[in-house]
């Protein structure tokens, strides 16, 4: 199924876990078209969570998820590359989710796990505990084709690696994020956030995503760009920019052109063939023309009286 599936109608067939109890999900797995959607795990067995077969039915990418199975299904489809960042409307996803811990023993609710990690032990088998959240570790459910991960607990389910991506040990990507082409990701991609091809997020550098952004600006870094370790941006990037090591520039930021003037970090959102620096001298973000066939310039009726 490509991203185009989601403009008509459709089902897909997954296997949930469920907490015995209370009947709360706790997940959905959904295969790839034509493999048996079955799983076992310890808790299922222990009686702590059961299993069912679903049937989640997609009519659109423009109306968000409208229940528990079918926000999986889109965090599967975004992992699966099937649909890009931002094709579908994730609204309310969020409220969705059930928080759980994640084990290796199955999933269950929070709340369950000491009586897990009881009669897992009666079984001579030990608890280990992943993560406590709403989102699954991707790996898990879908593991896309021609990427390295080299800690899986640090890419959540929904994230979206493009073929020739690299995340290494301290590297980070959200749901609704990542990657459109090779790319090597040492820092943090934030959920909405968008790298291009042969883009190198530096060690520990980061990105301003949309849930931190107010969930309004989509920020998106192009194509041939660096950012160094321990950088930042809160603003987009076009093709061809680098961003110094321990340089962060926000929307607000106080950014000093060649030529003297000094504009906002929006003024310049988007723009290729830039250089971003920290003067050491004075402290002042400075930008300098990294690629000048790429520099357009910034829009001059910004700063017309």
């Amino acid at each position: 199924m490509g991203c185009n599936a989601l403009t008509m109608n459709f089902t897909s067939i997954g296997h949930s876990y469920i907490d015995t109890e209370s009947g709360t999900p706790l997940d959905v797995w959904y295969p790839i078209s034509g493999n048996d959607p079955s799983r076992s795990c310890l808790a299922e067995k222990l009686g702590i969570i059961r299993s069912i077969t679903v049937e989640s039915e997609l009519s659109g990418a423009d109306s968000p998820p409208k229940d528990f199975n079918e926000a999986y299904l889109r965090l599967h489809l975004l992992s699966r590359r099937e649909i890009k960042p931002h094709e579908t409307n994730l609204d309310g996803l969020f409220g969705l989710l059930t928080n759980c811990a994640w084990t290796n023993l199955g999933p269950v609710l929070p709340e369950k796990v000491d009586a897990l990690r009881s009669a897992a032990a009666k079984e001579s088998e030990s608890l280990n505990v992943s993560s406590v959240d709403k989102f699954p570790r991707m790996t898990d459910y879908v593991i896309p084709s021609g990427v390295r991960i080299a800690d899986a607990d640090r890419v959540r389910l929904g994230a979206h690696l493009a073929d020739g991506t690299t995340v290494m040990h301290e590297g980070f990507c959200n749901f609704n994020a990542g990657t459109l082409g090779p790319a090597m990701i040492e820092g943090r991609i934030s959920a909405g956030v968008i790298v291009g091809a042969h883009s190198d997020i530096g060690g520990s550098a980061s990105i301003m995503g949309t849930l931190s952004g107010g969930g309004k600006e989509i920020i998106s870094i192009g194509e041939h760009c660096l950012l160094g370790a321990n950088s930042g941006i809160g603003i987009s990037l076009g093709d061809y920019c680098t961003v110094e090591a321990g340089c962060y520039v926000t929307a607000g930021s106080r950014v000093t052109l060649p030529n003297g003037t000094v504009v906002k970090g929006s003024d310049l959102s988007g723009k290729s063939g830039m250089l971003l620096i920290r003067n050491s001298l004075s402290g002042a973000i400075e930008m300098r023309i990294l690629d000048p066939n790429r520099w357009s310039g910034i829009n001059q009726e910004l700063h017309t009286n």
